[in-house]
């Protein structure tokens, strides 16, 4: 039985990235391929036609591009770490539907998946916790979550696409209270300019006529997010060519140039602190 995705819901907002993920395997199979996403596609009953219909323009396609990006950067920090430790937990925050953790899987690390009540709901009947992998239900900025993150082999946190909601004070206590925590861990998400996020509101958010989102969060400096804590270390890279740099033939010249601008002008960059 097809799950249904009711419009102008939260669990809408994980529908969104995971068509992305699926457009990008389709039209840029050389730079990513998630499986995941197309089998899921058509598990879940939404429908897609106003979707569909966009990504016909460029810049949609674009924006397609940009979600697979985001992914795979992640996903190579994620398996940086585990490289120096190998049995770590590997938390996904605000995981919606995506797989990123168990792609990443190394036959020995941990790995949890972290989203709201409803969006964890869905989940389990689609992506069921597989060995060394489970669901949790909650609130990101409900602290109590850390208690069940196993963190003896160490950590690495990652978020996709999921800050930009938050409030700028909510971004810092939680990592504030994730440094305390997880000492030796490393936390990466993506974050942009005002300017990019308001664009991508647009462009994402408002088309869905998706309701109940909260206020969101950006990065003019990352002086600003240093400030944050004195002991963590925090870097930067750009977004869509700090990890790749997009030469692959299905890639046009222009979307090349839109990436150096999302990179330069829109201040599109993976952030990560080391804690």
């Amino acid at each position: 039985m097809r799950h249904k995705i009711e419009k102008n819901t939260v669990q809408e907002t994980l529908v969104i990235p995971m068509y992305g993920r699926k457009m990008c395997s389709e039209l840029f199979p050389n730079l990513f391929y998630d499986e995941t996403a197309i089998r899921l596609t058509e598990q879940v009953d939404y429908d897609f036609s106003s979707l569909a219909e966009k990504s016909k323009s460029a810049m949609q396609r674009f924006g397609f591009l940009e979600v697979a990006m985001r992914q795979n950067d992640l996903a190579l920090e994620v398996k940086d770490y585990l490289k120096t430790h190998p049995e770590a937990a590997v938390v996904n925050l605000g995981c919606g539907l995506d797989a990123t953790g168990k792609n990443c899987d190394n036959g020995r690390c941990k790995i949890y998946n972290l989203d709201f009540p409803d969006v964890i709901a869905v989940r389990n009947e689609l992506l069921p916790p597989a060995e060394r992998e489970e669901n949790i239900a909650c609130d990101l900025n409900d602290t109590k979550w850390f208690s069940k993150i196993d963190s003896s082999g160490g950590a690495v946190f990652f978020a996709a696409g999921v800050f930009y909601y938050f409030l700028e004070e909510q971004v810092k206590k939680l990592v504030t209270e994730m440094a305390k925590a997880f000492p030796g861990g490393k936390l990466v998400f993506d974050a942009a300019g005002k300017s990019a996020v308001k664009l991508m509101l647009k462009t994402w958010i408002k088309d869905a006529e998706i309701k109940d989102v909260g206020a969101y969060f950006h990065v003019e400096n990352i002086s600003d997010l240093s400030r944050w804590n004195e002991k963590a270390n925090v870097s930067e890279r750009g977004y869509m060519l700090g990890y790749n740099d997009l030469k692959d033939p299905s890639v046009s010249s222009f979307f090349r140039f839109l990436a150096r601008v999302g990179d330069k002008k829109m201040k599109m960059r993976i952030i990560r602190f080391d804690f």
